[in-house]
């Protein structure tokens, strides 16, 4: 009993998602990469045909239960399956015959291609973000200098004017050294680390919902899809309201800006939590996903790679420098914000540990 406990507990924290059949395909186990890979619990699905949560319609059952007789295993690339929520995703498994309490059984071994390619693309957002942050302090740098000279002579010349008239000139060049200067220090992101304490991500959703309702004077509609599981985490709270009101608030725009005619605009505020969840090159056993969906027109396709770099913007009057700052708040958070976008449906997710890695090294090991 205690080598299977161990065994267990061993399978549970791999980074493959692993699923035990039973000699009818019946579901009798899945570790917690598993229900994060196919979206289940392992509580509902246990005890179900394995076929409602893990659909590969090109493979016919007779393969598996083929393999479950001992006539050989087999692996399969780049399939296709399809998942219970209808969605289908791309993967390699493979299956393998074995005993489970003592009857035959398969195991599935599952490696989501997704995954890789959103962990890759995690990788060069994460370095692109830095580099971007780095050229920006340095440009910073070298526009603040001399519009600190700027406005300093411009009060200079003020007091010498003898004419009022023309102190009007004067107040232009300061109005404009100043803003410019507010530009380049929103440019820079926040300019203090954050201010953690317990958060809980639906006050958080809640403030960002009301502010949008009275800007947008109720013309878009706010549909909550909410978690109560979840627990609070250590955040930057005034932080956290700022990166999801600049998603969404840059969402209310678009469908403010584009009126739809066969649906009215609409925007949901999704949470869930995902097990076993890599951000970057770190694993986490427990992550915060926070999506920001709306069925605007999406995203034009010559912005999408460069949607987090400072001054792109998909709207003439936009500054493009709110997903930039929400970029820089959520990685201070050991976090990170991804998108994806088609016309009639763009999505945000926000991911966030929900224990730091710095407070528990077991929260999260660091991959090689």
């Amino acid at each position: 009993m205690a080598d299977f406990v161990f065994y267990k507990e061993l399978i549970n924290h791999l980074d493959s998602a692993v699923l035990v059949v039973d000699q009818n395909l019946t579901v009798r186990y899945l570790n917690p990469a598993a229900e994060a890979f196919l979206q289940v619990s392992g509580r509902r699905c246990v005890g179900e045909p394995f076929q409602n949560y893990f659909n590969d319609t090109s493979e016919s059952l007779d393969t598996f239960k083929r393999t479950i007789r001992k006539e050989g295993s087999f692996t399969k690339r780049e399939a296709i399956v399809q998942l219970s929520n209808l969605q289908k995703s791309s993967l390699d498994y493979s299956v393998s015959p074995a005993e489970f309490d003592s009857s035959p059984c398969l195991i599935i071994e599952m490696h989501g291609r997704d995954r890789l390619t959103r962990i890759s693309r995690e990788e060069d957002l994460i370095s692109a973000q830095a580099t971007t942050q780095a050229l920006v302090r340095g440009m910073a740098h070298e526009i603040k200098n001399p519009l600190g000279g700027i406005r300093g002579s411009a009060q200079l010349l003020e007091r010498m004017l003898d004419n009022p008239e023309l102190k009007e000139f004067t107040d232009i060049i300061i109005d404009e050294v100043d803003r410019l200067r507010n530009l380049v220090d929103k440019m820079l992101g926040p300019n203090k680390l954050p201010e953690r304490a317990e958060t809980n991500i639906h006050e958080v959703l809640e403030r960002v919902r009301s502010l949008i309702l009275a800007e947008s004077e109720s013309n878009v509609k706010i549909r909550r899809d909410y978690d109560p599981s979840i627990p609070e985490f250590a955040a930057d709270k005034e932080q956290m309201i700022q990166v999801v009101l600049n998603i969404t608030r840059n969402a209310m725009q678009a469908l403010m800006s584009e009126r739809q005619t066969n649906f009215p605009p609409e925007i949901t505020l999704q949470t869930r939590t995902i097990r076993q969840f890599t951000i970057g090159h770190t694993k986490h056993r427990l992550v915060l996903h926070v999506s920001i969906i709306d069925n605007g027109p999406g995203i034009p396709d010559h912005i999408r790679e460069s949607l987090f770099y400072p001054m792109v913007s998909g709207r003439a009057e936009g500054t493009g420098l709110g997903l930039s700052i929400a970029q820089s708040i959520v990685n201070q958070h050991q976090g990170i914000i991804e998108c994806d976008s088609k016309p009639g449906q763009t999505q945000f997710s926000i991911y966030l540990p929900l224990e730091l890695h710095e407070r528990n090294s077991n929260d999260g090991q660091r991959l090689m």
